[in-house]
């Protein structure tokens, strides 16, 4: 039986997903705005700490894939006894449509 275009388009998120993290580290899933103009479309991803050395934009098959990642910071001569707030990497998949032009896009960080 032919495969539908949703079943198609999960697989193809799920193939994306199954990339093994190399660092033993939580993975975050930044929340992200979406906005559309008739020319464009900007997509705004927050992800605290991420500067432009430490971001990666992959397009592979149809899939959009923004990975970043933040260093710990650590005190020296200090040892951490309790902490509330955590860094780690993050990742944010899409799957493109036919209608974005691949060849147009760009990738800027501001306020990273």
């Amino acid at each position: 039986m032919a495969e539908t275009r949703k079943e198609m388009e999960a697989r193809k998120e799920e193939a994306v997903m199954e990339r093994e993290n190399i660092r033993n580290r939580p993975v975050y899933v930044p929340r992200v705005d979406i906005l559309e103009s008739t020319e464009s479309i900007t997509l705004m991803a927050d992800m605290p700490g991420v500067d432009e050395q430490s971001v990666d934009i992959v397009i592979e098959k149809d899939v959009l894939t923004i990975n970043g990642s933040v260093e710990p910071a650590y005190h020296k001569n200090y040892r951490m006894i309790h902490a509330e707030y955590d860094t780690g990497d993050y990742r944010r998949t899409f799957t493109l449509t036919d209608v974005i032009d691949h060849e147009r896009i760009e990738a800027t960080v501001k306020n990273g």
